[in-house]
């Protein structure tokens, strides 16, 4: 379905190779927006969402960037600033799991999961503000339920989430005057890498706590990164969006 195009201008989308970060870079790009694929290590990934794009008819490059390393952030966003265009939009989906009960997990294990989901969010979104300061824009973070409500053997991800939120709504109340916007989508149990690497068992069981009965398709998510991101939530700004087939309802 081709989307009513937003305007010309770019969108930057860190973890934006797979899963619904490459699904929400190519949505952004059926609006008309110029995508940027930011990720971290798989080019190949990478490579293969900008060929999916330009083959549909869109505009997208590929940029390595780490979000835990903040100089590479800086990097990306001198980058985009380099191109035609003018950065409306970005998204930050970039993120990693480690699960295991807290008593037993290691501090790595801690670090690694919040340096990843929420410093490289707060990497990525002071970029973002000093990027569109004098334009505005849309920010828009990817969350999770688990965010919402503590997960047992997620304390790591459930506190690196919760702080995605807690961030989205501090930083929309600090940066609404300059026109941009800050929201989070918080996705339940999606069709992604990461829920494929749950044992089956398991996944069937979380599958049937769902009132809605299965598992998202990341482009489920993806539509409601692109309402965030575009002109039709104009009005919207701190917000948490729950894309979870009812199960925070």
């Amino acid at each position: 379905m081709r989307a009513e195009v937003h305007d010309t201008g770019i969108a930057l989308v860190f973890g934006g190779s797979r899963g619904i970060g490459r699904a929400a870079a190519e949505r952004l790009a059926e609006c008309g927006l110029a995508v940027v694929v930011a990720f971290r290590s798989d080019e190949t990934a990478a490579l293969d969402a900008v060929t999916s794009i330009r083959q549909a008819g869109g505009r997208a490059e590929a940029l390595r960037a780490d979000v835990c390393d903040e100089a590479a952030v800086r990097g990306a966003f001198r980058a985009v600033a380099a191109m035609e265009g003018v950065l409306r939009t970005v998204v930050f989906s970039a993120g990693v799991t480690s699960d295991g009960l807290l008593a037993t997990m290691s501090a790595e294990s801690w670090s690694r999961v919040i340096d990843t989901n929420l410093t490289g969010a707060f990497h990525v979104s002071r970029q973002s503000v000093k990027a569109m300061r004098k334009t505005g824009g849309s920010i828009v973070l990817v969350s999770s339920t688990s965010g919402i409500s503590g997960q047992p053997g997620q304390g790591n991800y459930s506190a690196s989430k919760g702080g995605i939120n807690a961030l989205t709504q501090s930083l929309a109340k600090e940066v609404a005057g300059l026109g941009i916007r800050v929201n989070a989508v918080a996705p339940g149990f999606t069709d992604t890498d990461m829920l494929r690497r749950m044992d089956a068992k398991a996944r069937a069981e979380y599958a049937a706590l769902i009132p809605l009965g299965r598992v998202a398709d990341p482009r489920e998510v993806a539509f409601a990164i692109e309402f965030l991101a575009g002109p039709q939530s104009s009005y919207t700004t701190g917000q948490i969006l729950a894309v979870d087939g009812g199960i925070t309802a």
